[in-house]
């Protein structure tokens, strides 16, 4: 039999790998191989699948549960802005959709310019991320970054709600509000991206909290004044993602670490961030370092006894740590899937946790 040649499916186990019981949080696991048709799977503490959707449109990126039950899911639409810019067919989207546990669907959105991230509001709309192109002459005075064989155009992200009809009802453009001498772009990403938005997060109070990876801040726009009323930079954060609001008001953040600043060795973390002070209150990392290491997509959540649930995207690994740093639950995602560079690949954008009695229908 031939050997298989990718490289994580031929040394890993896959599937439920650790299990602590007693210290694990109970309840159910959601998550979506970022390299498949559309497959959202609902995984129970024992690594069993308990619910399977398949949707309509390959996953761009992510999904995760209503309160009433039903799936809201991020599709890929291939279109004409497929080759936007390099790294753009990776992460876009293009619609947005509820579905219910049979798979019918119940609401939908299409914008060509959605990627990465998309909240269902209390509204009945919706809360995404798209793209502009910057211009021209502002872009030539933003810092950092590689150019492109042609220098080419930079894009910037534009947050975008949405109401209940798909109309636009607010939208806030980061080319605005960033600064082209302080915002600086990673040293070795694309200039063809400035913010690079990862998430979008509804907030109490009408604010709105982002993740912009190319220059490794999060931030909590008041919706009211569209300015920024607190952010977190590149002097705490290294290219992070899936930052979260917790019932005290700190902010969970999974910190990627591609380039971190005075650190050397690549290496992930996921911290908890007090806002008033912008000091770090909690920090997981491995032992050492490097074991725990995912330099794009992933996340972190806490959960409800206190542990929290990490996604280390790049490699499909999403485990349980106690407040102390120990794992009690471990789940490898065993779906390998070709993705649009052809590469055979098992990664999870971010995954989702619900206690039990959380999801009615089931």
């Amino acid at each position: 039999m031939p050997i298989d040649q990718q490289t994580r499916q031929r040394m890993s186990k896959t599937g439920l790998t650790a299990l602590d019981r007693d210290r694990a949080c109970p309840g159910f696991v959601l998550y979506c191989p970022m390299g498949g048709s559309g497959d959202v799977y609902l995984v129970n503490l024992d690594g069993e699948e308990v619910h399977h959707w398949t949707m309509p449109h390959p996953p761009g990126l992510y999904g995760y549960l209503l309160p009433n039950g039903n799936l809201f899911y991020g599709g890929k639409i291939r279109d004409d802005t497929w080759d936007r810019f390099p790294s753009w067919k990776r992460f876009k989207g293009g619609v947005m959709l509820e579905a219910t546990p049979a798979g019918e669907i119940v609401w939908e959105h299409h914008d060509r310019d959605h990627h990465h991230d998309a909240r269902r509001t209390e509204s009945g709309g919706a809360l995404y991320l798209t793209v502009e192109e910057v211009p021209r002459d502002l872009a030539a005075k933003v810092k950092g970054g590689v150019p492109g064989p042609d220098g080419g155009a930079m894009w910037a992200d534009v947050i975008v709600e949405v109401d209940a009809a798909g109309d636009r009802v607010w939208e806030w453009h980061a080319a605005e509000h960033l600064d082209a001498e302080t915002d600086v772009i990673t040293f070795n990403d694309h200039r063809a991206e400035w913010s690079h938005g990862n998430t979008v997060v509804p907030l109490p109070d009408g604010r709105v909290m982002f993740s912009f990876r190319n220059i490794s801040t999060v931030g909590i726009i008041d919706k009211a004044s569209n300015e920024i009323v607190w952010r977190l930079g590149y002097e705490t954060l290294a290219q992070q993602h899936d930052p979260s609001m917790l019932p005290n008001g700190n902010i969970l953040i999974f910190d990627n670490g591609s380039h971190r600043r005075e650190e050397p060795l690549p290496s992930s973390r996921v911290i908890e961030i007090d806002p008033n002070s912008n000091r770090t209150v909690w920090e997981y990392r491995d032992r050492p370092a490097y074991n725990f290491f995912s330099p794009y997509i992933s996340g972190a959540r806490r959960l409800g006894n206190g542990n929290t649930l990490i996604t280390e995207g790049m490699f499909g690994r999403m485990f349980q740590v106690t407040p102390q740093g120990e794992v009690v639950w471990e789940y490898i995602n065993p779906h390998f899937f070709t993705d649009v560079e052809n590469l055979v690949v098992n990664r999870v954008f971010r995954a989702t946790h619900y206690m039990p009695g959380e999801i009615p229908w089931l």
